[in-house]
C-alpha cells in the first residue's frame, strides 16, 4: 500500500505517523509540504497530528487554507482514503471534508493520556478488522478535541453510520457530544479520529491496539 503525510509548521506526530505506516505497510510513507500542489498517486493521504501553525484562529482553520488542501480534496472527491488524527481530524472539518467542528476541551485544559475507544461501525474500510463493540487503549493529546454538531447534523451522521468509534467506559476527555471521537464522511472513505492509533502499534509503546486500524485500511487497499 502506498502512502503519503502531508506535513505543515507545527505538525508533531508526523514522524509518529511515518513510523506507524512503514511497520504496518513496509513501504516508507511519501512527505508532502503544505506548499505543494500536487499529491502523489498513493492509496491512502494522512493528516497528523500536531499544531499546525500554532493554532492561530482555530486549530486546523490556516492550514485548511493551504495550497495542498486543494488536491486533498479532490482526491477525496475521487475515493482515495484520507485519514486525520487530532489535529488533521481539526483541519478535514475546517476544509469541509468531515462535519461538525472541534471546540475547546470541556475544562478548558490541554489533556494527555489514555482513553478507552469503543468501534461502533466494522462496516468501514477504517475499521473492518475490529470487532463491533470492541473497546481498546488509545493515547490522547490535544486541547481542542471537543465534537461538536447541530441537531440535524448530528442525528444524520448517527442515522447514516457515520461515527465510527466512541469514548468507551467513562473515558471521554473532553465533552465530544454522544462521546464521539471518530466520524468518516458520507462516502465512508475519509476518516477524522481525536485519539492517536499510530502510538501503540508496537510493544514498545506499550501495546497494539491502535495497530488494528493501520490493518484494517491496509486490508481495503
Amino acid at each position: 500500500m502506498k502512502t503519503a503525510v502531508i506535513v505543515f509548521p507545527g505538525s508533531n506526530r508526523d514522524r509518529d505517523m511515518f513510523h506507524a505506516l512503514e511497520l504496518i505497510t513496509g513501504t516508507r510513507p511519501q512527505s508532502v509540504w503544505h506548499t505543494e500542489s500536487t499529491l502523489p498517486d498513493v492509496d491512502l493521504v494522512v493528516v497528523p497530528g500536531g499544531f499546525s501553525y500554532g493554532d492561530y484562529l482555530r486549530s486546523g482553520a490556516i492550514a485548511a487554507r493551504s495550497p495542498i488542501l486543494k488536491d486533498l480534496v479532490a482526491k477525496a472527491d475521487s475515493g482515495v482514503s484520507v485519514l486525520g488524527v487530532c489535529n488533521g481530524f481539526q483541519i478535514l472539518t475546517e476544509a469541509g471534508l468531515l462535519p461538525g467542528a472541534l471546540m475547546r476541551n470541556a475544562d478548558l485544559h490541554f489533556v494527555c493520556k489514555e482513553v478507552m475507544m469503543e468501534t461502533v461501525n466494522t462496516a468501514t474500510r477504517f475499521s473492518s478488522k475490529f470487532v463491533k463493540g470492541q473497546v481498546w487503549r488509545c493515547p490522547v493529546a490535544h486541547h481542542d478535541g471537543n465534537y461538536f454538531a447541530d441537531e440535524n447534523t448530528l442525528k444524520q451522521i448517527e442515522d447514516n453510520g457515520q461515527v465510527v468509534f466512541r469514548y468507551a467506559n467513562g473515558t471521554n476527555p473532553n465533552g465530544s457530544i454522544n462521546d464521539i471521537a471518530g466520524i468518516m464522511n458520507a462516502k465512508g472513505n475519509v476518516l477524522g479520529m481525536m485519539p492517536h492509533p499510530e502510538n501503540l502499534v508496537e510493544p514498545l509503546q506499550g501495546g497494539l491496539d491502535g495497530r488494528i486500524l493501520f490493518e484494517s485500511i491496509l486490508n481495503a487497499a
